[in-house]
């Protein structure tokens, strides 16, 4: 189910990737893609989370782990149909606050919370960590129709990571 979202995303963009046409590439009827998920938008959440699973929370350093957030993000984002799934169900959470609230508890909020214990960081500082990284990646998919070039995101990594490392 969730490789044919995937892969129905990908093939024809968030927005022509109607829970009809998602039904029809996994072989169901979209009676039972509506019995577990009462959206698309709720579907994507489930289908971005099991694509990212858990967060690397890797290295010796703040900075180490940081820098290994940042390049997994990156290469998630980058993965055929999650970029496109994730700035199209972010887009329509603007205008849909049901969807908005499904988004930050399930999807932002397990990783904020993985990396405030990793970091010992607060709330605020870690979502801000969280928007900078992410915005930037999804602006860049945004505006170019591609995820982020290994240089820039090794760019993006050094200009975050020193803010956001100093103890």
């Amino acid at each position: 189910m969730f490789a044919a979202t995937l892969r129905t995303v990908h093939e024809l963009g968030y927005a022509r990737a109607t829970v009809e046409r998602i039904a029809a590439a996994a072989g169901i009827a979209k009676t039972t893609i509506y019995r577990r998920w009462p959206s698309k938008g709720e579907l994507i959440v489930d289908v971005l989370l099991d694509a990212f699973g858990p967060a690397p929370l890797v290295g010796g350093s703040r900075a180490e782990v940081l820098t290994s957030v940042i390049r997994w993000g990156a290469a998630k984002i980058a993965e055929p149909g999650v970029g496109d799934a994730f700035a199209g169900v972010f887009s329509d959470a603007v205008s849909d606050p049901a969807l908005r609230g499904v988004l930050s508890s399930r999807l932002q909020d397990p990783y904020r919370l993985a990396l405030q214990d990793a970091l010992g960081e607060p709330e605020q500082r870690v979502l801000f960590f969280v928007d900078v990284v992410v915005g930037a990646l999804l602006h860049r998919m945004g505006m170019t129709g591609e995820p982020m070039a290994d240089a820039d995101v090794t760019a993006l990594a050094d200009m975050v990571v020193a803010h956001f490392a100093a103890e």
